[in-house]
């Protein structure tokens, strides 16, 4: 099977899609708009008759994201996908990552698999529909930011905005539906000491030693959320605390007046991040009590709530019959928390290897697409035009 599984034009639009870059990034050097592919985007919706909406984000100017409708009434179907990439080595590529290359059967590409051939796959799943005849809303949805901080998808939810009854997400997971992920917090703890001769530690205060105090209670603190929370749908069943970087003082002779930790906390459906950032706080602020320092907390990011769409839902039932595989969870992060916060009930299905996103010589094997072209079309099929 070769690309030959999409229309030439078809190709040609994820062939250009490649070749636009639109890298997300919260480092400001590799950070990038979207507006061009946004653009492209666009425009062929319009050409697919479809009623089209690029929506500028409101902190950034070369950053948007598309809304397409087609259809009246209520209910309807959300094919939903990111325009954006993550940064790339290219020295580290085999091949262009900017231009499409199939070889042995794989389509190589910067955002081959994450997820820029949904949209070209959308196209080719509708080329047989006669979408005149529509009894329900189709929506074609492409977000910005997803890749770093969600703010194409956060930007649409403050809106306001109503979408479909139901949403398809083309993140890859191998042709297996979706329904739950864990949430992610990120937070950078910073302790601020006093700085002093090591010969006279008493007229210091340590940072760094008080760092060994948080992190003992936060270990404590997993422990008890371990023993809280479970949920045997996930591979890892339980919350997670990874303390990933740390970093104070400056030399031996000194004592150390400032350190700081970045931890990760990933979610369980049912957690809150706003409520665990606050009890984050105030196990800190316990732990350094009477050792006078000072306690700043700073989140990486906003943090993502996790994902649990009710396998009883009929996208969910409706995707297991198209693909043939049942629903399981994944260990990656959606915009589908999100979507189901918007009343926009999601699984999340693609084509793409997630073992592949994210690394050099980026590929998508070929032979998927006409499977997943078969799932999208018997979607619209089922929820927009029976």
């Amino acid at each position: 099977m070769t690309a030959a599984a999409l229309r030439p034009a078809y190709r040609e639009l994820l062939a250009e899609m490649i070749r636009l870059p639109s890298i997300s990034s919260a480092d400001p050097r590799f950070d990038q708009g979207n507006r061009a592919v946004a653009e492209l985007l666009a425009q062929r919706l319009e050409e697919a008759g479809f009623a089209v909406e690029t929506m500028p984000l409101p902190y950034h100017p070369d950053k948007c994201n598309v809304l397409a409708r087609r259809g009246e009434g209520e209910g309807g179907l959300v094919l939903s996908g990111h325009l954006d990439t993550v940064p790339c080595d290219e020295a580290a590529w085999s091949q262009d990552p900017f231009r499409l290359t199939e070889r042995n059967g794989k389509l190589y590409g910067l955002g081959v698999c994450d997820m820029k051939t949904f949209f070209p796959i959308v196209f080719e799943a509708l080329e047989e529909l006669d979408l005149g005849r529509l009894q329900c809303p189709l929506y074609v949805l492409a977000t910005a930011d997803e890749e770093s901080c969600m703010g194409g998808i956060r930007a649409l939810q403050s809106s306001g905005r109503r979408l479909g009854r139901y949403a398809l997400i083309g993140e890859p997971t191998s042709l297996v539906p979706a329904y739950a992920h864990k949430g992610v917090l990120m937070e950078r703890l910073r302790l601020v000491g006093r700085s002093a001769h090591a010969s006279r530690p008493e007229l210091g205060c340590s940072a760094l030693e008080g760092m060994h105090t948080l992190i003992t209670a936060l270990l404590q603190w997993r422990r008890e959320l371990q023993e809280s929370y479970r949920d045997e749908d996930f591979h890892q069943p339980v919350p997670t605390l990874n303390l990933g970087s740390i970093h104070g003082g400056d030399n031996a002779n000194r004592v150390c007046g400032a350190c700081e930790l970045s931890i990760d906390i990933r979610l369980l459906p049912g957690m809150s991040p706003d409520g665990l950032r606050r009890e984050l706080a105030q196990r800190g602020r316990r732990a350094i009590q009477g050792s006078g320092l000072c306690l700043k907390q700073q989140p990486l990011f906003e943090g993502l709530p996790a994902m649990r769409t009710p396998p009883t839902e009929p996208i969910i039932r409706l995707a297991e019959e198209l693909s043939g595989h049942p629903c399981r969870s994944v260990s990656f992060a959606t915009e589908g928390s999100f979507l189901n916060a918007m009343g926009t009930s999601s699984v999340i299905l693609g084509p793409g290897d997630i073992a592949q996103a994210h690394s050099a010589d980026e590929y998508l094997c070929a032979d998927r697409i006409p499977a997943m072209v078969r799932i999208v079309r018997g979607m619209v099929q089922r929820l927009c035009l029976q």
